[in-house]
Formats: structure tokens, C-alpha cells, sequence
């Protein structure tokens, strides 16, 4: 019996629609065209390759002339070779990989402190800086241990598993569309955002129970368990589990600030993040090297627009939210008996006991009584994540322009 595809063929990759059999053995390649279905593509993670909404990646050499390669020819790869054509292939999945590590593990630590800053609302310090954050942080790790600052963590990444995995599935079900295409309209766009808003209703409880993981001290924190928060979360819904005090807030009052803040941070980062990538692909385009010649800094600026312009979103978004953000979470937070670690001396522990009737009955007591600087408290933990952030990117490029480098 004959085989039915090339020897070494891996199964990656191929897409033609329909393919002669001539027979046994390997079938030599006609034309550059034919070579193009067989040579794999990266996957499509951010920071790989520079889509936009509707776009799929194209296959390997789209876009890149490989005339002229014939029976016994080889496609002209550049300089570098096979191994600089590899590692250019794959390092925006390395690059990609490093922001998201950086975005989701690495700034962990700050995440804590910003919220527990947050909801302080007995803090005299404000750590409206890095210097006094990074100096609180000192002192947590060191009378509580690292685990102070890494706690809650799993249920983070949790509550982003329940908002992918609700988006989905409402998308899949409902006309709502999950993503835009080029060609938009204004029923579009507000079938989006109502797909966005549902999804932060539907994950509130368990972001409610997150953020309690979050900013519990650790001094009086029993070991939580992986699914806990998923536990907490039916348990608020269905007014079971942990008992609460008379002050803890309804998700019917929640709803609103809660969708409020999300849909508007997804817009307010969608746009800046468009806007920026827009602004770095147009002053890349007047600064193309001459064709032929392979520029490592071209090379490079294929793959940071995107990551540039994601981190200059999320940070533009994070900045302008922020005072609706400690609103959120004093809300959340409220009539749930935690106790959080003192923000000002970092080696004691205070009870949350406010009683905001709402949203407004909240701005207007910190504006009242903590002034309008409250709503900013622990806002130096954004500046030392994105300083973080911004440290993790360089060291990343300035790996990958090694690398490259050395291969060619």
C-alpha cells in the first residue's frame, strides 16, 4: 500500500485545499508556491505577529518573493540562513511569552499592595510613590515571608479562565459578536460591549472572592485551596458559604460599577492601543531599510509595535480608571470580615469595617473624609508594575538582538 503523504511530513502547516498523488516517495516541489504550503507558521500569541481584528496569520513567505527557487533551488532565507530564519520565526512567541509572564506573575506582588493600599481606608500614607511602596513591600516580606506578596495569585488567573471561558460561550450562543471586524457599525459595536458587560456580570462573584484572596493578611490567612475561589463565588451568588456581616453589599448594587469599570477599560485601552500601533507602523514605514539588506532593527520592529502598543493601552487605562477602581474594590470588599495588613507600618493587621451604602454614598465619604488623593491610595504600586514591565521588554529585546547576532 502506498503512502498517502511525503515521507517526513509532520502534519504542520499544510494548506492546500486538494493534491495529486503521483505515486511513492517524496514528491519534488514545482514552483515556490507549492514550497509555501509545506513550511509552518508561529502560533498567533501577542507580540508575535502584528494583526488586527479578522486577520489570521499568513503562511511562512506571504508577502516575501521567493521566485526563482526551482526544482533544486533553495528559497532565499537572508543572510542568517535556516538558523536566523528559525530563531526570527519564533521569537515573537518568546517575546510575547515574557510580557505576559511579566503582566500576570512578576507584577503580582504590586497587584497585592495596590489593593490592599485600596482599600485601606484607615492608611495615613498614601504611597502615592514607588520609594514608599517598595519600602512597605520590605517590610511585609519581611515580618510575613514571601508568600505575603504572591497570595491570591491562583485565583487571578482563575477569575481570567471564568471571563474567557463566559465570553465564549455567550458569543457562541447569542448573535453577540466577539470580535470587530474592519468593517464596524454602530450595531456592532454595541452587541460587543454588551458581550463584554455580560461577561463582568457573570464573573463579579468570583472576582469579589479574588480580590478578597488578595488582600487578606497573611497573618490570619488559612491556606486556601486552588478552587476556593470558585467555591466563593457560588457561595456569594446563592447566600451560602462564609458567613458575612449585615454591611456586605448585594451583586445587585455591585453590577453597576463593576460593568462600569470594565467595558470602559476595555474601551479606553482598545482605542489607545489602536491609536499607538497605528502611530508605530506608520513611522516604521518611512524608515524601511533598502530591499535586500537585513536590518536587525528592522527585524525587531516587526515584533514591539504590538507589545508597545498593549502596555501603553493597559497603562493609559490603569491611570485613568484608577479612582473608579478603589471605589470597585471598597465596595467589594465591604461586610466580607477581612482583615488586611496595616499599609502603613507592614507588621499589623486591620479590620475593613466601612458601611457605603453605594457607589456614590462611597465617592462622596472619600472624597469627605480622605480628600480627593484617597482615591489615588497605593497608586506608586502602578508606577513600580510598569517600571517592571517596561525592564522585563528591554532586557527581552536586547536578548533576542544577541541572539540574533550570534546566529548570523
Amino acid at each position: 500500500m502506498h503512502p498517502r503523504r511525503p515521507e517526513g511530513f509532520d502534519g504542520l502547516g499544510y494548506r492546500s485545499g486538494g493534491r495529486e498523488e503521483s505515486g511513492p516517495g517524496p514528491r519534488p516541489f514545482g514552483s515556490a508556491s507549492e514550497l509555501g504550503h509545506w513550511v509552518t507558521s508561529p502560533p498567533d500569541i501577542p507580540g508575535s505577529r502584528n494583526l488586527h481584528w479578522g486577520e489570521k496569520t499568513p503562511p511562512y513567505g506571504a508577502g516575501t518573493p521567493l521566485g526563482g527557487a526551482g526544482l533544486n533551488e533553495e528559497p532565499n532565507l537572508g543572510p542568517g540562513g535556516p538558523g536566523a530564519d528559525q530563531l526570527n520565526r519564533f521569537a515573537g512567541f518568546g517575546i510575547g511569552l515574557a510580557s505576559l509572564f511579566t503582566e500576570n506573575v512578576l507584577a503580582h506582588p504590586c497587584i497585592v499592595l495596590r489593593r490592599q493600599c485600596q482599600v485601606n481606608y484607615h492608611a495615613r500614607n498614601y504611597h502615592l510613590t514607588p520609594f514608599t511602596i517598595v519600602n512597605i513591600m520590605y517590610s511585609i516580606n519581611k515580618t510575613q515571608g514571601p508568600r505575603a506578596l504572591w497570595k491570591g495569585m491562583g485565583s487571578t488567573f482563575i477569575v481570567q479562565g471564568i471571563t474567557l471561558g463566559t465570553e465564549g460561550i455567550i458569543s457562541e450562543f447569542t448573535p453577540l459578536p466577539r470580535e470587530l471586524s474592519h468593517k464596524w457599525n454602530l450595531k456592532q459595536i454595541g452587541g460587543h460591549l454588551l458581550l463584554k458587560g455580560l461577561t463582568h456580570v457573570v464573573a463579579m462573584p468570583f472576582y469579589s472572592a479574588s480580590l478578597i484572596e488578595t488582600v487578606q493578611s497573611e497573618i490570619i490567612r488559612d491556606n486556601p485551596g486552588i478552587l476556593d475561589c470558585v467555591k466563593e463565588g457560588i457561595g456569594r451568588v446563592v447566600g451560602m458559604g462564609v458567613p458575612h456581616s449585615k454591611r456586605l453589599l448585594p451583586l445587585m448594587v455591585l453590577t453597576f460599577p463593576t460593568v462600569l469599570h470594565g467595558v470602559l477599560h476595555y474601551v479606553i485601552s482598545s482605542i489607545i492601543q489602536k491609536l499607538v500601533l497605528y502611530v508605530l507602523k506608520r513611522g516604521n514605514s518611512h524608515n524601511l531599510p533598502p530591499e535586500g539588506s537585513t536590518s536587525i532593527q528592522s527585524m525587531l520592529d516587526a515584533y514591539f509595535p504590538e507589545l508597545i502598543a498593549s502596555f501603553a493601552a493597559s497603562l493609559c487605562a490603569d491611570v485613568m480608571l484608577y479612582p473608579l477602581e478603589t471605589v470597585l474594590h471598597r465596595l467589594h470588599i465591604q461586610g466580607t470580615r477581612t482583615i488586611i495588613d496595616n499599609t502603613d507600618l507592614g507588621y499589623e493587621v486591620l479590620p475593613i469595617n466601612t458601611q457605603y451604602e453605594g457607589m456614590r454614598d462611597c465617592i462622596n465619604t472619600i472624597k469627605r473624609e480622605e480628600g480627593m488623593l484617597g482615591f489615588y491610595k497605593g497608586f506608586g504600586a502602578v508606577v513600580v508594575q510598569y517600571t517592571l514591565h517596561v525592564a522585563v521588554l528591554q532586557l527581552t529585546k536586547i536578548i533576542y538582538s544577541t541572539l540574533l547576532q550570534n546566529v548570523s
